[in-house]
């Protein structure tokens, strides 16, 4: 099992950035890959981005293609996603999860392990 813990969330105004940081600990190993996804409101859980653990594939949604990056910093087992020219609505809950078998499928079925989610505010 994967724990997973999300920071970096908050309020910020449309147009800024801000950056989440998910660091992971317990059976790290084994995992294929680390994806963000979020939620809004009244609204199903969507896909934002992932990578593989080793960094060498990466997806994003189209909604947030050109705005967002993702990255790993292995040596801390932490995962960040960068967030630019965010709009009013980027707002929602942003998960982190952990993808454990191959494939690229990107839907909240395909991660095993989920943090406990951080809110991100972008207010117009």
């Amino acid at each position: 099992q994967v724990q997973l813990v999300e920071s970096g969330g908050g309020l910020v105004q449309a147009g800024g950035s801000l950056r989440l940081s998910c660091a992971a600990s317990g059976r790290t190993f084994g995992v294929y890959a680390m994806g963000w996804f979020r939620q809004a409101p009244g609204k199903e859980r969507e896909f934002v981005v992932a990578l593989t653990w080793s960094g060498g594939s990466t997806w994003y949604a189209d909604s947030v293609k050109g705005r967002v990056t993702i990255s790993r910093e292995n040596a801390k087992n932490t995962v960040y996603l960068q967030m630019n020219s965010l709009k009013p609505e980027d707002t929602a809950v942003y998960y982190c999860a952990a993808k454990w078998h191959p494939g690229a499928t990107m839907v909240p079925s395909d991660f095993g392990s989920w943090g406990q989610g951080i809110q991100v505010t972008v207010s117009s």
